[in-house]
């Protein structure tokens, strides 16, 4: 996906957020280009592209009046299409309590940056869960949460994170809904790889170390455990998708500079 270097808006809706009336910013065709300035140039508006950017939907734009007259605006773009948010809107994850989470309540007030695993057993997925929480500190200093989500049962969650000491939260997702909401790939051709074959080696050398128990229970030897994962950065707002990295094999792993400068700045 090319650089995202513009946008264009369809009748984007601006919400004032001290009077919360909704009003249509006009014109209703907009074209705003990185850092570009309306004519009051007072009034700037904010654009965060990103590299793997998809904007297939129209951005949301919120406005908030400040003591001065002049109004910040700041456009909100989604990394993935409109029926993809939509879906995630009905899945539910459950916590380490069993309760149920709409997966998009994790993002709805905050942002986070959200890692889906391949399986809680996962050599791969551990040494994923070090890369993240490794950067824990930056992203605590900016507000962002830090997510894991597994497909699999509670109770294997629970024993991740009591081998792995993840930092972040942790959140089972047993029907593999997200990851079908999310269309991240599955398959034998997408785990058996030599690219993967290497990254395993790497990492029994590093010394993480696959769960046998866990990689063969019923939750995860019935789907195959051939599901891929990914990465996204998400919220605040529930369609507010910002960034998204889908595995194309095992171990895939996006540059973390990547995920910090999508998160973090």
């Amino acid at each position: 996906m090319a650089v995202l270097n513009s946008i264009r808006t369809t009748n984007p809706l601006v919400l004032n957020q001290q009077q919360g009336n909704q009003i249509q910013f006009p014109p209703p065709h907009l074209v705003i280009q990185k850092q570009a300035f309306l004519n009051d140039a007072s009034r700037k508006i904010s654009v965060f592209p990103n590299k793997r950017a998809n904007i297939v939907a129209a951005p949301v734009v919120f406005a908030s009046a400040g003591k001065s007259s002049a109004s910040k605006i700041c456009i909100l773009t989604s990394a993935v299409s409109e029926r993809t948010a939509s879906l995630l809107d009905s899945v539910k994850v459950l916590n380490l309590n069993g309760d149920e989470v709409v997966i998009s309540d994790l993002w709805k007030d905050r942002k986070a940056v959200v890692a889906f695993a391949r399986h809680f057993g996962c050599v791969l997925c551990r040494k994923r869960a070090d890369y993240l929480a490794a950067h824990k500190d930056k992203m605590d200093k900016a507000g962002v949460a830090l997510v894991l989500i597994g497909p699999g049962s509670v109770d294997q969650a629970k024993t991740f994170a009591e081998q792995t000491k993840f930092k972040g939260e942790i959140y089972a997702d047993p029907d593999h809904s997200s990851y079908s909401a999310l269309e991240f790939v599955s398959g034998v051709t997408t785990t058996f790889t030599p690219g993967a074959g290497l990254k395993i080696i790497q990492a029994y050398m590093e010394g993480y170390r696959q769960d046998w128990k866990l990689s063969f229970e019923k939750e995860t030897r019935t789907r195959g455990g051939w599901q891929q994962g990914g990465i996204i950065v998400a919220g605040p707002g529930k369609y507010n998708i910002s960034y998204i990295h889908k595995d194309k094999e095992a171990g895939d792993d996006p540059d973390v500079e990547e995920i910090l400068k999508a998160c973090c700045t």
